[in-house]
């Protein structure tokens, strides 16, 4: 703006000195831009006099404008740069996170419930707008390429969601995912219900079609209401204090082997166990005193974070 201003004003002084508007205006450039080739017309002394405060004010003005633009342009690079480099530090660091694939509707749903649970996630997508409005962790690029999942990490995750909009993606994702880390947990979107034995067969552990999902959660609310916003609290809103988690049973484990009642889980712990997933993956619901828990076993549990601890504690002595 200042530097426009000095050249109209430096255009107007020259063509009131007799000048036409064309030689004004590039006795004005020459000047203000210090090429000085040589003066339009012979200068007499007004002119001179004039051409003094031009010179001094554009040449000023001019460098002003271009430092300004020059900073602007490499302060934002430097910035992108190094914002990018740490952010790139802190996925290196990190161990048992969640990779989403997508930030979509789906993505940042499962995005948002996970760090709400206090886990790490990583998020990859290829959308330059969706990655700029991404809050969490996020690399650019198509989470098909295998260099972009060992970018985020895939080595270390504790388990990948592939949550892209459509299922071809997703289901080649599930393949490199597979590949890359058979440990690890993939959840799989899919869209079309004929499409999910597929992923099962590519090595997703649980394959997920939101529509379904979406249309048991409604009817639930209209059969019992109740019944789903206690569950929706307590798995995903957090503000009742009761929490429900998996706690598995390692090898050695002091409930290895031990009957329900042997082990006084409420006494010591305070949490409740509703139920136990065996091995096989059926459930062995509200079990009974005398049920024996095994390695490799997972118990179902509510309680407090406190007591949940406490159980988790125990179930690795």
């Amino acid at each position: 703006m200042g530097l426009a201003s000095v050249v109209v004003i430096g255009t107007i002084g020259y063509w009131l000195l007799g000048l036409s508007v064309l030689d004004a205006l590039y006795q004005t450039v020459t000047t203000v831009s210090t090429v000085g080739f040589r003066e339009v017309e012979p200068f007499a002394t007004p002119e001179k006099l004039f051409t003094i405060p031009v010179i001094l004010l554009g040449v000023g003005t001019a460098l002003y404008t271009f430092g300004v633009l020059v900073e602007t342009l490499v302060e934002g690079r430097i910035t992108d740069v190094f914002g990018r480099r740490r952010m790139e530090r802190r996925v290196e660091e990190m161990q048992g996170h969640v990779i989403v694939c997508g930030w979509g509707r789906v993505g940042r749903t499962v995005a948002s419930f996970v760090r709400g649970a206090g886990d790490d996630v990583v998020v990859i997508e290829n959308a330059p707008d969706r990655v700029a409005s991404c809050p969490f962790p996020v690399l650019e690029g198509d989470a098909t390429d295998d260099s972009i999942l060992r970018r985020a990490g895939i080595a270390r995750a504790r388990a990948l969601v592939a949550a892209i909009d459509t299922d071809a993606e997703n289901l080649y994702i599930t393949l490199s995912g597979r590949s890359l880390n058979p440990e690890l947990f993939i959840v799989a979107r899919a869209r079309i219900e004929a499409s999910e034995p597929k992923f099962t067969r590519a090595g997703a552990n649980r394959v997920v079609n939101p529509q379904q999902i979406g249309g048991a959660r409604m009817a639930a609310f209209a059969l019992q209401p109740n019944v789903a916003e206690f569950l929706d609290v307590v798995m995903h809103d957090g503000s009742l204090e009761f929490r429900l988690e998996e706690i598995p049973i390692p090898e050695r484990s002091v409930l290895a082997g031990v009957s329900v009642r042997e082990a006084h889980i409420r006494d010591q712990t305070g949490a409740l166990v509703l139920a136990l997933r065996h091995g096989d993956g059926h459930f062995t619901t509200n079990p009974s005193p005398a049920t024996v828990m095994e390695p490799g076993q997972v118990l179902i549990a509510i309680g407090t974070k406190v007591q949940l601890d406490a159980l988790a504690g125990l179930a690795t002595r």
